[in-house]
């Protein structure tokens, strides 16, 4: 769950084009509806943009190190100086949906290369998750209008990993009218099939798999990530074989989560949230209402289901009256927020009628879950949307890999409990010590030899420069932070320990 605006952005064009000039043999073309199917192989190149000049077909190290410095001075810093050159693929695939309806979707493959000895040679493949955004035409595959796929090509491309980014189903050119958002099940097979896919097209795109398998993801992703980890090992475990799992600030704890903003604790931004998740798991499962009317207030249920994604930002969400910004709940509704810092979720202009919630709060007393931590799923919940938070809730099995859980303690996005709760319960059902590393990044190093001292410093030294922006701005600090915290200020340094973690078990 982050929105879609890490500073990075990059003043430069590109084209998405066909593989080959004039002349040259177009891709061969698959019309199989099979899950995994690479419809057409080789996938497009993806000309890499430039700050000057025409976009070319690879991007060379010292490029990508200008653009990056250009965007945002000093951020080579976070993600290391570019050691390959990255050249980018766009493709699409087919898959399901959320009620295991045939679809397609699209996603991105960046491949390494170069003299570097990180670059050449078989590379590990890294399988990462994207968060939470509302543009339909979201591509992991635009470097330019992306910042997200910026991001993951400095961290990990640009440092030798092959990459494969699914846009997800419902996004981009993707025939699904609908995102499946948080829907464990979908978004894992998903996942599954963009590797499949994107294994198909390696031989054509001189990308040479070491066999070595991470996955990650951040906000969203993360619970993405660690559902498509949770998938190959208890449902695809003959076809895959995961190396490390780095999730990243993901609501993993769904039903936690869910109960959580119910009871009086709203999460920022949860206003564009709670519709992603309501649709999808009507479209998936149905019964969560007969009509959105039964659920959002008169001003907002009409074109709810259609919303998202499409092609307003957030904040055009809110000014045009789509969502309201906060207002998650009426304010006469009890009970009320939890602590003072959840007033602004109560107020006029709410978006869920009060009845929804009432029913949704005598089931959570009827039926409580997260009664015990070693097995929070030890419950029956009568009403449907808690049915299906239960459902979609990681907390379900022990990961047989080396696991990293990175986040934010005061993250108002995705609270760090859930990051706890699940790390809780991993060490409750036995998961090794040694094989779980959790990682806070707002916090200070635990010792001269720290091994995430780097993200801690340099999260903290990020912090304080948002906060005397924003003091140099006359705007509040503590409001700017809120803002800035899960989508700006945690993903670059979470990424980074996310690499570093990946390239420790790798060495081994």
């Amino acid at each position: 769950m982050r929105q879609n605006h890490i500073v990075l952005g990059l003043l430069s064009a590109a084209v998405l084009s066909a593989c080959g000039g004039s002349g040259s043999p177009g891709p061969t073309i698959d019309k199989s509806v099979a899950r995994g199917t690479l419809v057409a192989n080789p996938p497009n190149l993806v000309p890499i943009p430039q700050a000057t000049g025409p976009a070319v077909t690879k991007l060379a190290p010292a490029v990508f190190k200008a653009m990056l410095e250009s965007a945002q001075p000093g951020f080579t810093q976070v993600t290391g100086v570019p050691k390959c050159e990255i050249t980018t693929y766009y493709m699409k695939y087919t898959t399901v949906g959320g009620a295991n309806e045939a679809t397609d979707a699209t996603g991105a493959i960046m491949v390494p290369s170069g003299s570097d000895p990180a670059c050449s040679g078989p590379r590990p493949v890294l399988l990462y998750a994207h968060g939470t955004t509302v543009d339909k035409a979201f591509n992991m595959a635009n470097l330019r209008d992306n910042p997200e796929a910026t991001l993951v090509a400095a961290m990990y491309a640009a440092q030798g990993f092959i990459v494969v980014a699914s846009n997800y189903a419902g996004y981009d050119t993707s025939s699904l009218s609908y995102h499946p958002y948080l829907n464990a099940e979908q978004q894992s097979n998903d996942m599954v099939d963009s590797l499949r896919a994107a294994r198909k097209a390696f031989p054509s795109i001189s990308a040479q798999d070491s066999g070595k398998l991470v996955i990650a993801g951040y906000s969203q992703g993360g619970y993405v990530a660690m559902a498509t980890q949770r998938a190959m090992q208890t449902t695809y475990a003959s076809e895959f074989k995961v190396t490390a799992l780095a999730g990243m600030s993901g609501p993993y704890a769904m039903s936690l989560l869910g109960d959580a903003t119910f009871a009086g604790s709203p999460n920022a931004g949860g206003t564009v949230f709670l519709p992603l998740i309501t649709t999808s798991w009507q479209k998936s499962y149905g019964g969560l209402y007969s009509s959105p009317s039964e659920v959002y207030e008169d001003k907002y249920a009409p074109g709810i289901e259609t919303l998202l994604p499409g092609t307003l930002s957030f904040n055009e969400l809110f000014t045009t009256g789509k969502l309201p910004a906060t207002a998650m709940f009426a304010k006469d509704s009890l009970p009320g927020p939890s602590t003072p810092a959840f007033a602004a979720f109560f107020g006029d202009g709410n978006l869920i009628k009060t009845s929804y919630r009432n029913a949704y709060l005598a089931d959570a007393q009827k039926n409580p879950c997260n009664v015990n931590p070693a097995d929070p799923l030890n419950c029956t919940p009568a009403n449907p949307f808690r049915k299906a938070g239960v459902k979609n809730d990681l907390r379900t099995y022990v990961p047989t890999v080396p696991v990293m859980l990175c986040g934010g303690n005061a993250d108002p996005t995705v609270f760090f409990a859930s990051t706890q709760a699940t790390a809780g319960f991993f060490q409750a059902k036995g998961l090794p010590a040694a094989a779980l590393t959790v990682l806070d990044v707002d916090s200070a190093p635990t010792s001269a030899t720290d091994p995430f001292a780097a993200a801690k410093v340099g999260f903290g030294l990020a912090k304080t420069a948002a906060i005397n922006a924003a003091i140099a701005a006359k705007k509040d600090p503590v409001t700017a932070i809120a803002g800035s915290y899960h989508g700006t200020l945690v993903p670059p340094f979470c990424n980074a320990a996310a690499r570093g973690f990946f390239q420790q078990v790798l060495a081994k």
